[in-house]
């Protein structure tokens, strides 16, 4: 079952007005909220919770950097604290006066446990903002006549152009009639992202737009202000992968799409529960087309996973909607999965995945890793493919230098480790000989295992002289009666002892 949480954006829009007025957003709407939490001491604030507090302790919140939080509720006549608030990157909310922190609470605790109906991770005011993380520039996604559907924050440069269109709820006449006279529409609708020039009689700096599209009929547009800065090499890419996930966004809002939340569905088809065949039909994707399986590990802090995999999420289905428009992307068992169809049979290029590991990296400020499993030749393999990435990921853990590794890079430790699994679930594999060693006499057996036998190099690694590892290990022969002339038995007390650490 999906974790209960609505966007802000589809929070305020149902708590309609018991919200006062929308005090600060210097991110965007694009936030979800999990839980409600009126503040009242100091106390630990859970991940994605919209912590109410009264005005007169707003100043004392701020104070806390509550992390994590998705956004703020003020209460009463706030203080400076809001102001210090916003500072943090967090929306702060003012409630109708009329109203307590704990009755506004209950109202919003009422709207979270009311099943809603936005897709995870597809709205369209999350999309917006994924998309200026991405490009640096300002963005508005509009419907085919021109009216705002969602937008990222309002951060100082936006022009003239952008405060009428939001204001106004949709494009100036003026605007519309500057892109019909340039050829702008047929061009979006041949699939082209277009550079609009500056408009300075029209209150327009320099912009990108891109066409929403689904089966040759234009939905709307993406738009991005970017004025004089330079544009990031990835932006087009960007702003096509943004436009496909738009398209099945307002698709599925007018109801060409039902039956469920996609990404729980999707999640069907990692574990192999359910008719992998016809679970795949229902997402859109052939079940007899060759797929490469791709697996995310944030490597965030303890406490950041939901907010950050959100993230993560919304980042990874734009650059994989670029690549492929019938990319999957999953989050699962706090890792996130890509599914690639690859109908050469050939595996998703691994630049390609290290420039979006490095786009995560970027924008979430955590050591993001990726492990290539390798192609399913069909979407029922897909399962066996998940658990060679999740092991992957697991041999990589402690070497966060590498960004991007393959299966077949790390294949030995990868089944080495399965090896040590079975060896801890069936400890009668065990030698057990050794279970009487002490944690040094462990060590100094296992260095001098990992250096066949080459006493001088093994000391040097163990920092003692050669003679006081050649005295322990003389005396680990003696307890153990442990052969090390033999072949079997040096690689079966190697495994026990790898098993132990």
């Amino acid at each position: 079952m999906a974790e209960p949480g609505r966007t802000l954006k589809s929070l305020l829009d149902a708590l309609d007005e018991s919200v006062h007025g929308l005090m600060a957003a210097p991110r965007g709407l694009g936030a979800v909220v999990r839980s409600v939490t009126v503040v009242d001491d100091d106390g630990p604030l859970p991940v994605g919770t919209l912590a109410v507090v009264p005005g007169e302790e707003a100043d004392a919140l701020a104070d806390r950097n509550p992390e994590g939080v998705a956004a703020v509720a003020v209460t009463g006549v706030p203080d400076g604290g809001a102001e210090r608030l916003r500072a943090l990157g967090l929306p702060v909310l003012s409630v109708d006066p009329r109203l307590t922190g704990k009755e506004f609470a209950d109202l919003v605790r009422a709207v979270l446990e009311t099943p809603g109906d936005e897709p995870r991770h597809r709205d369209l005011f999350s999309l917006a903002q994924t998309v200026a993380t991405l490009t640096g520039g300002l963005v508005s996604i509009e419907d085919s006549a021109g009216a705002v559907l969602a937008y990222s924050a309002a951060d100082e440069g936006a022009d003239e152009l952008r405060r009428r269109t939001i204001l106004g709820r949709g494009c100036p006449e003026s605007f519309l009639a500057h892109l019909r006279a340039w050829g702008v529409n047929e061009r979006l609708a041949a699939g082209e992202v277009v550079e609009v020039a500056e408009r300075p009689d029209l209150g327009a700096e320099r912009r990108l737009v891109v066409g929403v599209l689904a089966g040759g009929r234009m939905l709307g547009g993406i738009w991005v202000q970017i004025g004089d800065a330079p544009r990031p090499a990835a932006t087009t890419r960007v702003l096509l992968g943004a436009a496909r996930l738009a398209a099945t966004h307002l698709m599925r809002t007018h109801g060409a799409r039902s039956g469920g939340d996609p990404a729980e569905l999707a999640v069907g088809l990692l574990t192999g529960a359910f008719d992998t065949d016809a679970l795949a039909r229902h997402l859109g994707a052939d079940p007899g087309t060759p797929v490469s399986v791709i697996a995310l590990a944030l490597r965030e802090e303890a406490g950041q996973g939901g907010w950050l995999l959100d993230r993560a999420t919304e980042t990874a289905s734009v650059y994989a909607a670029s690549y492929r428009s019938d990319a999957l992307v999953i989050p699962a068992c706090g890792l996130l999965y890509l599914l690639m169809p690859a109908p050469s049979g050939n595996p998703a290029p691994a630049s390609w995945v290290r420039d979006l590991v490095t786009a995560l990296r970027q924008n979430l400020g955590t050591p993001v890793q990726a492990a290539l499993a390798g192609v399913a030749p069909r979407m029922s393999a897909v399962p066996s493919l998940k658990k060679v990435a999740s092991r992957t990921l697991d041999v990589v853990r402690d070497r966060p230098e590498l960004t991007v590794t393959s299966f077949e890079e790390v294949r030995s430790s990868v089944v080495l480790r399965e090896l040590i699994d079975d060896l801890a679930e069936r400890p009668h594999l065990r030698d057990v000989r050794l279970d009487g060693l002490d944690e040094e006499q462990c060590r100094s057996l296992a260095v001098y295992l990992d250096t066949f036998g080459d006493v001088t190099r093994a000391a040097e690694l163990l920092h003692v002289h050669p003679n006081t590892l050649r005295h322990r290990i003389r005396r680990i022969r003696t307890l153990t009666g442990l052969d090390l002339d033999d072949a079997d038995q040096r690689l079966l007390a190697s495994l026990t002892l790898r098993a132990r650490r």
